[in-house]
Formats: structure tokens, C-alpha cells, sequence
């Protein structure tokens, strides 16, 4: 148990970054302040032998470029946004056009994954990192601040609590953009690991992968993952859902999650989103959030060398990304992800480790 620090690299202007590893529970979490990723995480299996779970790189310099957002916080704004333009009380914001004519994770090049944070230990399990961001960065107002803290506890959890304030009303919907393989980050394609979500909606998209803004039920279709069911058995189905984001992409609607009466207020529940276990292995993963919803991405569009060399493929891993609903500034349906102003962001996400029982 207890953390270590070393150096993990340097930015293009001469700037250090650098890798902190904690150790508890027989599990080794490491990141960075680089983007305040997580670079590696390493599990035991059933065999009590551990292996790293997450892809990435070996190098600070592979997480300078990370086109493919490996471990990265992402904020103020995670996933999509149609037309790349939102109005916060009449007042019209650009951001990058970046993904089609949408916006995506806020900024590809300058965005919070690519920014150093400031970072500070706190105890013998934790490490906060923060950053701000000036108004009117990204075409959004006010003074932003989010902060993150990893914890990895006794029990081999891993919690990522964030607090974000603004001295304006602003756009606050930050994720995790963790890939995981359960088996081991260069053990192939994640097909056979099994999943279940307790999300009985989801919400369908558009092409583009912008959601309609209907709230529709997964039963009787091929996201319907409400009993556990290996990720790749229904992945080539034909169904239009599938086809147009070439397997799973598709932002999925927590069960339990109930929007506070009171709008200066977030639901602070943690609900179960997901269960996730690899038979070979036996390691599983339970995720749990206070966020209205799970982004399930199934490594689509995954095509690049990451850890030893290893190429990393289409489907070698999937993602549970905690948040606000896509979009959601475009739909009423949706709860809007507005924060600042006195009303301050706040949530908790949780990895649960363990042996599956099969």
C-alpha cells in the first residue's frame, strides 16, 4: 500500500510530467498529470497472476499525441455535440468542429487531455489532480475549474471523484475515456468477455452518432445487454443502430438514476451501470456511478502500436464512460449538464475489482 512518483516524460516547450503508481489491494493503479490519465492498471486473475488492463503507451510521448484518448479526462465537455454549437441563457456558443460538422471531446489538439495539471498526493491512496480553464476557452463561458481524484482503495476499487466550479453558467460534462481488456491490454479482442448493463434504455442515434433524443428500451434488440451476454455475440447483427457507428457506441441510461427535484442539486446514489468479467482470466469489473448515463464503446475504431509494440485492433477493448447524456443541451428530455454560477459539479464513479464466480 502507498504511492511512488517518477518521471514520465516532457512537453514540446521543456515542461515535466510525470507518473505516480499506487499499490493496494494487490492491484497497481499509475497516472499521470498529463491529461490526468490513467496510464496502467494492473489486476490479479484467477491464477493470481497480474496483468495490466488498460491500453495505452509505455511512454509519456505516446500520450502527447493519443488520437485515440487512452485514459484521458476529457472536459468541459465529453462526447458529442450537434453542429458544434449550444446557446447558454441566449447567448450563442462555437466550439471546435471537429467530428463531421459536430463537436467531439471538446478539442482533439488543446483540450484537458493534452494539458498538464497541477497534482498533489493525498494520503497513501489517492492523488488529485486539477485544472482550469479561462472564459470563453473552447467558445464557453466563465473561469472553470475541475478537479479529479483517483483513489484506489482496500478493496481494489478504483473511485474517480471530480468537483468543477465556474464563476458563469457553463457547460460541465467530463468522462473517463478508460479502453479495457480484461484478459490483459494485449490479449486480442474482448468478443468473448461478458457484460451485462443494468441500463434498460438507451438513447438511439442519428448518423453522426448524435442522438434523435428519444429514450428508447433495449429489449428485443442487439444493445439489449440487460442479462449478461458475451460483447461480441450480437455485434454484427443488422440492425441500423449497429450500422451506424459500426458496433457499440451508444450512450446507455442507468437504471436507478433518479434527477433531483431540486435543480441545484445532483443525484449523489451511486447505481450499479455495469458488470463486466473475462472467463479466462476471472477478472471482473463493476461500475458504478451517480451520472445519468454510460457511454459503452466497443473499440470500433481502434488502429494503432500501444504498450511493447503491440498493435491494438479494432475491438481489443471496450469503455464505460460515465456522464451526462451526448447532446443533452439540445434535447429537453435530457438533463442538462449546466453548472457554475453557485451551483457547483459533482460526481463519483467506481471500478470494482474481484474474482467472477464461474
Amino acid at each position: 500500500m502507498g504511492i511512488s512518483k517518477e518521471d514520465f516524460g516532457e512537453t514540446a516547450d521543456g515542461r515535466k510530467f510525470y507518473l505516480w503508481s499506487i499499490t493496494n489491494a494487490g492491484i497497481t493503479l499509475k497516472v499521470t498529470n498529463l491529461g490526468a490519465d490513467m496510464v496502467s492498471l494492473s489486476v490479479p486473475g484467477r491464477d493470481g497472476k497480474t496483468a495490466d488492463i488498460l491500453l495505452g503507451y509505455d511512454k509519456g510521448a505516446g500520450y502527447l499525441a493519443n488520437p485515440n484518448f487512452f485514459g484521458a479526462t476529457i472536459w468541459p465537455s465529453a462526447n458529442r455535440i450537434a453542429g458544434a454549437q449550444l446557446e447558454i441563457d441566449g447567448r450563442l456558443c462555437s466550439l471546435t468542429v471537429n467530428d463531421g460538422k459536430n463537436n467531439l471531446h471538446t478539442d482533439f489538439n488543446t483540450g484537458s487531455h493534452k494539458q498538464l495539471w497541477d497534482a498533489e498526493e493525498v494520503g497513501s491512496d489517492s492523488v488529485r489532480f486539477t485544472l482550469s480553464f479561462p472564459d470563453g476557452r473552447f467558445g464557453l463561458p466563465g473561469n472553470r475549474t475541475m478537479s479529479l481524484v483517483y483513489t484506489l482503495t482496500p478493496e481494489g476499487t478504483v473511485r474517480l471523484t471530480y468537483h468543477g466550479t465556474s464563476d458563469k453558467k457553463t457547460l460541465l460534462n467530463p468522462t473517463n475515456h478508460a479502453y479495457y481488456n480484461l484478459a490483459g491490454e494485449a490479449s486480442g479482442n474482448v468478443n468473448a468477455q461478458v457484460m451485462r448493463l443494468f441500463c434498460s434504455a438507451y438513447t438511439p442515434v442519428v448518423a453522426g452518432a448524435i442522438p434523435t433524443g428519444e429514450i428508447a428500451s433495449v429489449h428485443g434488440t442487439p444493445l439489449d445487454f440487460t442479462s449478461p451476454k458475451p460483447i461480441g455475440r450480437d455485434i454484427e447483427e443488422d440492425f441500423e443502430q449497429l450500422r451506424l457507428v459500426g458496433g457499440y457506441d451508444h450512450n446507455f441510461v442507468v437504471d436507478g438514476y433518479e434527477k433531483p427535484s431540486d435543480g441545484a442539486k445532483q443525484n449523489a446514489k451511486l447505481n450499479h451501470a455495469a458488470q463486466v468479467y473475462d472467463p479466462v482470466s476471472g477478472r471482473q469489473m463493476d461500475v458504478y456511478t451517480t451520472l445519468p448515463g454510460m457511454q459503452f464503446y466497443s473499440g470500433n475504431s481502434v488502429d494503432i502500436d500501444g504498450k511493447g509494440g503491440v498493435h491494438y485492433g479494432r475491438r481489443q477493448a471496450f469503455c464505460l464512460e460515465t456522464q451526462y447524456f451526448p447532446d443533452n443541451v439540445h434535447h429537453e428530455q435530457f438533463e442538462h449538464a449546466f453548472f457554475g454560477a453557485g451551483r457547483d459539479y459533482n460526481s463519483v464513479t467506481e471500478y470494482r475489482y474481484s474474482l467472477c464466480k464461474e
